[in-house]
């Protein structure tokens, strides 16, 4: 009888309440990237454009220094070829080409390789035959142009490097597309009214 109060009793009692085995500490959470964004002010209207620094960083950062010293102020679209692309970011109204800084590396192996590539509204760096030529000027994409990719890492098919796409104002690049060009002093398809790159500036982040 004694045991078996005493066993009723023990029942009736409070479990004592353990503390709880220590947790570790949540991981931290990493704030997420904005990718840049820079307006292209233009005689035809502005041009949004979000950067990939991610998958082109020297790409992206020797663009945004040009941005942020204000090189391609009063700068020209000088090359424009309906159907293809139009490009611009090197050149005066007087045809006269703005002195750069030393050329960069062509990252379009890895932008590639991330599927980022010469198609309608990319915007991707000018360069000369050679495939690190690259230094301030640009173009933009009319259509897809597969061609403008890599072929094999050669000289000839090395590729043009996308770094970012236009995501706003299209309906501009496609305005300055359609005007009309002519031949001058040794180029070809040069608007014949300059088309202005009036200013180019760093968005804040959204």
């Amino acid at each position: 009888m004694i045991r078996t109060l005493l066993c009723t009793l023990a029942l009736a009692l409070p479990a004592i309440a353990q503390a709880p085995a220590p947790q570790p500490a949540p991981a931290a959470t990493p704030a997420p990237t904005t990718k840049p964004r820079v307006q292209l002010l233009t005689s035809y209207g502005p041009i949004i454009v979000e950067l990939e620094p991610g998958l082109a960083p020297k790409t992206v950062a020797n663009f945004l220094q040009y941005v942020k010293d204000g090189f391609y102020k009063g700068t020209i679209f000088h090359r424009v070829i309906d159907g293809f692309m139009i490009q611009g970011g090197g050149m005066l109204d007087t045809l006269q080409e703005k002195p750069t800084r030393d050329p960069i590396l062509n990252e379009v192996a890895s932008t590639f390789k991330a599927g980022l590539k010469n198609t309608r509204g990319t915007i991707a760096m000018a360069r000369t035959a050679n495939p690190h030529s690259a230094t301030a000027q640009f173009y933009i994409n009319l259509v897809d142009n597969p061609s403008l990719d890599p072929h094999g890492f050669s000289e000839e098919g090395f590729g043009y490097c996308a770094f970012g796409r236009v995501v706003s104002g299209m309906e501009a690049v496609d305005k300055i597309a359609k005007v009309k060009t002519e031949w001058r002093r040794g180029m070809g398809d040069i608007p014949q009214f300059p088309v202005y790159l009036k200013e180019a500036a760093l968005l804040p982040p959204q």
